[in-house]
């Protein structure tokens, strides 16, 4: 049998209520109760103070066949009094109409956590026809509901209804319309299994609980909307402020936001509050620096959970870490701009390297070297020839003429009759005619200092000026005063007036050895050439071997 005792009142500032404890009821009614195994009924009842009753609870309770609870009709001329009442997880499926039409006063109604569906509660709110006509708070969360379109029709007439909670239910889809009152003001949906979001939702709301779906996106405008939770779903961004003009509090933990930033709260116009935190963050520097000012420029917004909530998910190096304790170095946050400054830097500093070394022709030297050293590989083999062998039967010109082609007339004019057409003829080895065409002009050179006994400069204005004569000078240059050019020293030619101070300045050695070795120069005077070519034979004369 279950456990009752006298209900009495003791002050007229306590409302009577009937409260379950510990699964078993600490406070109801005895006159007239008559409670078995099988449940509770009443024979006849009666109260002798009945407008003090306020509020009728019920909780861990469970009523195995409520009809044979005669409805409470027998409590008819109490229940026209309470303004609450309560029945929670008492395995209740379904309150009769009746029952229903003889709460007349009623403003509160909890049946969460029982057995209702769809059909039963089409019987609890009698088809809706507006009887509970002074409800005001309607909480039937943990039921087996399914429809969203039924529920809208069954409350659509209750014109005071203000909240209703429908959490926990099986909600899994939204009917693109639906019929609320126009006095709906809180709505509480979470812990359902809703996956898109239609115009259902009543424009009147003030509060919105959607925590705890399957939603991703949110294209609703509600605006009279002040406060929307959306924790538990799966957004991946913050939904358009322009939404909701006069949302202030946001609350939006628990979903797959990457990130957000100040451009996303701009549309929140009046936003207060927002709680953001325990989603999987990429710690951009945008925003680690935005997070971490405390989104101060994102107006009046103040984040209201704990900062410890708000966790790095990548990059992979700052993960499990908390945003406000990231340290993002310059090199990281302003990669462009540093790529664009280390590169104007680079060019500004490869520029100006490039100018000091032209300068001090150094890219000449570089040229040169390389050139001497792929031409001194490509001679290696002739190089071991004339080591191991008589120098004399490798030589195959006694002189190699290094000239400009603008001198070719006064080669081929003067110095080639004078040295090849006489009695003791020298043999001379000429570019123009001796070069072996399709080969490289470096081991043209080469080959051809190699298998000369001494070099000839023809100095002139249109010598030092000219590209080609430069280039050819510049291996002449190697050769001549690397030691392997036998010991005979060079002859200079000077065919016009030409100081050391003309001659390029990193021919160094050149100039120098036009300042210590005596040079011939081609008279101008017809009567001075024989002592000239007679100079320029007897320099050029093969030396005898002892």
């Amino acid at each position: 049998m279950a456990y009752y005792k006298k209900l009495t009142k003791k002050s007229k500032s306590l409302s009577p209520t009937f409260h379950p404890e510990n699964n078993q009821p600490d406070l109801s009614l005895s006159s007239g109760l008559k409670c078995w195994n099988t449940g509770c009924w009443w024979e006849k009842a009666s109260w002798t103070d009945q407008k003090s009753i306020d509020e009728f609870f019920v909780r861990n309770v469970v009523v195995l066949d409520v009809y044979k609870f005669v409805s409470f009709l027998e409590l008819g001329f109490l229940l026209q009094y309470p303004r609450r009442v309560s029945v929670i997880n008492a395995g209740v499926f379904v309150m009769p109409c009746m029952t229903s039409g003889l709460l007349v006063n009623l403003q509160y109604l909890d049946m969460s956590d029982n057995l209702l569906t769809d059909m039963t509660l089409i019987e609890t709110l009698c088809k809706g026809n507006g009887t509970l006509k002074d409800i005001r708070v309607l909480n039937i969360s943990g039921n087996a509901l399914k429809s969203l379109s039924t529920l809208s029709q069954l409350v659509a007439k209750l014109y005071k209804l203000t909240h209703l909670d429908i959490s926990r239910t099986n909600y899994n889809s939204m009917p693109p319309s639906c019929s609320w009152p126009s006095t709906l003001r809180y709505l509480n949906i979470s812990g359902a299994k809703l996956d898109n979001i239609t115009l259902c939702l009543p424009a009147t709301l003030e509060v919105l609980d959607l925590s705890n779906n399957n939603l991703k996106d949110f294209t609703v405008a509600l605006p009279a909307l002040r406060e929307l939770h959306l924790s538990g779903n799966k957004f991946l961004r913050l939904p358009s402020g322009y939404l909701f003009p006069n949302l202030q509090t946001l609350t939006i933990q628990s979903n797959t936001l990457n990130v957000f930033s100040h451009s996303d709260l701009q549309s929140y116009t009046r936003l207060q509050n927002l709680q953001a935190g325990q989603n999987k963050f990429v710690c951009s520097c945008d925003f680690v620096a935005f997070l971490q000012s405390g989104i101060k420029e994102g107006g009046d917004v103040h984040l209201t959970d704990d900062e410890e909530s708000y966790v790095c998910d990548s990059p992979f190096y700052l993960q499990g870490k908390s945003v406000g304790q990231v340290r993002l170095s310059v090199v990281v946050c302003h990669q462009v701009l540093f790529v664009s400054v280390s590169c104007g830097v680079a060019l500004f500093i490869g520029v100006l390297v490039s100018i000091i070394l032209w300068r001090l022709h150094a890219f000449w030297y570089l040229k040169m070297t390389w050139a001497w050293l792929k031409a001194k590989h490509s001679s290696r083999h002739r190089r071991r020839l004339r080591d191991g062998a008589d120098s004399e039967t490798l030589l195959s010109f006694d002189a190699f003429v290094s000239y400009s082609e603008r001198d070719t007339g006064w080669v081929e004019t003067y110095l080639v009759p004078e040295l090849e057409e006489t009695a003791r003829p020298l043999t001379l080895c000429l570019h123009k005619r001796d070069f072996l065409p399709g080969q490289w002009i470096v081991d043209n050179i080469m080959s051809a200092i190699e298998r000369s006994r001494r070099t000839v400069f023809i100095l002139s204005e249109n010598f030092v000026q000219s590209d080609w004569c430069r280039y050819e000078l510049d291996f002449s240059h190697f050769w001549l005063f690397d030691g392997e050019a036998g010991g005979e020293p060079a002859i200079l030619i000077l065919l016009e007036p030409l100081s050391k101070d003309d001659v390029p300045k990193r021919f160094c050695k050149l100039r120098k050895l036009m300042s210590s070795t005596t040079y011939l120069e081609w008279p101008q005077e017809e009567e001075r050439r024989g002592e000239f070519w007679r100079s320029l034979r007897v320099n050029s004369q093969r030396k005898e071997k002892k």
